[in-house]
């Protein structure tokens, strides 16, 4: 079947490596310039779509980069399914591809490009005939419905497709990744205008959380403005956590036998899989909540009953996030009331365990996939010629010593990041527990990747040397 798709691999349009490598500056140019077009594109509306219809789901646009009823309404969505999917199959050894051989990462980046196109196409129709971005009713194109709702699905799909290759381009031109880049910002931007939105509702008292506060400290009212600060305070702590632990590690001291006197550390971090784990498990529950609506709407309700595209019962209600709100009518009183009540404690709590199980079951699947267990660790360190200092130079050796780590760290770390973004979604905390986690962990690698370039840029000789 590999070799059957090889040809239609090879016609896919790829976007070429830079002759010569660009600058820090040529690099920083290019992503801001991306970063640009991405909120541009998240303001454009398909010809086609009834703006009045369009339905929001917050968490769909944070975790997938994406912005409802706009051309990037899928977001990066078909990317990330493309690389869960592909995990998958190769982890299980449905499609055998030895991932360290050049001819098939190749292969293997294909297949994943040509699998997130189809899922463009796919998830822009079910977003499109599902009615989450409603056609206009009032248009008909070539004297049929149908075709104005299938003109919508092929500009959702075509959003998609930018997205996919601005990603490429960010990798090549840029610094990080496209996928990274828009998840950010796209959090970034929720969190700034809940903070700082000027905008008013019809009672009069603005919409961001910092504004209200000095709207009811002004009318003398304090304590309501504690409460109002509270999904604000709880992000800010949720944020200030995963800084924290990015930093936590444990290093193994290690010595070159070939060359005594010099030595290195492994760096073990105790978010060892990073935000992985939350990242698949958040799209594995999305996507339930899009099939399940889906299937609602086609008649069939076997995950639920849905409402304004929103879960109100059933499997899909019972592990999807807590869909009040505390910035809603009541503010933070009225939030905390609604989650008292006996049926959204059981949600919570159903939620909250499906959230870290996912977690759990990908944060391992993850290191097995991707050359992280103990055995592929020792295998590396023994080929650059490293061992443990006071231990003799074999793998089974370093391996064992590794277990005693890896394994326990895999399991805590998708775990604590578990716990975390439910927290952070139980409170309200704004911009969401996942989302908070992506950004975070986003922004410390841009920060790495930021000081590597500027570092590489003042030596060059040291690029060199690192990649020999």
């Amino acid at each position: 079947m590999l070799e059957a798709l090889k040809p239609l691999i090879n016609l896919l349009p790829e976007v070429k490596r830079p002759e010569r490598a660009p600058g820090l500056k040529q690099k920083l140019l290019w992503t801001l310039g991306i970063l640009v077009i991405f909120f541009v594109l998240g303001q454009i509306r398909p010809w086609g779509a009834d703006p009045s219809r369009i339905q929001y789901f917050e968490r769909l646009d944070i975790l997938l980069g994406s912005k409802a009823g706009s051309l990037i309404t899928a977001g990066i969505g078909p990317i990330v399914l493309a690389s869960i999917f592909l995990q998958l199959a190769v982890g299980a050894k449905m499609i055998n591809l030895d991932l360290t051989n050049d001819e098939n990462k190749r292969m293997y980046q294909g297949l994943q490009k040509l699998l997130a196109i189809a899922l463009s196409f796919m998830e822009a129709f079910i977003y499109t005939f599902s009615g989450y971005v409603a056609a206009d009713a009032g248009i008909s194109l070539f004297g049929s419905f149908f075709f104005t709702q299938f003109a919508v699905a092929l500009q959702l799909a075509v959003g998609s497709l930018i997205l996919l290759y601005f990603d490429e381009v960010v990798q090549k031109y840029g610094i990080g990744s496209g996928i990274s880049l828009f998840i950010a910002a796209g959090v970034s931007q929720t969190v700034f205008i809940g903070a700082f939105s000027l905008a008013q509702a019809a009672t009069g008292i603005p919409a961001g959380l910092l504004p209200q506060a000095i709207y009811y400290i002004a009318g003398g009212d304090v304590a309501t403005a504690i409460w109002t600060l509270l999904p604000l305070a709880f992000m800010l702590l949720v944020f200030g956590v995963v800084v924290y632990i990015e930093g936590m590690k444990i290093e193994l001291p290690l010595a070159y036998a070939r060359a005594r006197g010099l030595g290195a550390r492994y760096p073990i971090k105790f978010l060892y899989v990073s935000n992985i784990p939350v990242i698949l498990a958040s799209a594995v529950l999305l996507n339930i909540q899009l099939m399940g609506m889906f299937l609602s709407g086609a008649g069939f309700p076997v995950l639920g009953t849905y409402q304004n595209n929103q879960a109100v019962d059933g499997f899909a209600y019972y592990v999807n996030s807590i869909q009040a709100s505390p910035m809603g009518t009541g503010g933070y009183q009225a939030y905390l009331q609604y989650l008292l009540q006996p049926r959204e404690l059981l949600h919570i709590f159903t939620y909250g365990i499906a959230l870290i199980v996912l977690c759990v079951i990908f944060g391992w699947f993850w290191i097995e996939s991707t050359n992280m267990t103990a055995a592929d660790v020792s295998s590396q360190l023994e080929r650059s010629g490293l061992q443990i200092p006071g231990f003799r130079q074999d793998p089974r050796v370093t391996r064992k010593i590794l277990e005693r780590y890896i394994p326990v760290i895999t399991v805590l770390g998708s775990v604590f990041v578990g716990i975390l973004a439910w927290f952070a979604d139980i409170t309200g905390a704004l911009g969401t527990g996942t989302g908070i986690l992506l950004t975070v962990g986003i922004l410390y690698r841009f920060y790495e990747d930021l000081a590597k370039q500027q570092l590489f840029e003042m030596y060059p000789a040291l690029k060199n040397i690192v990649a020999g």
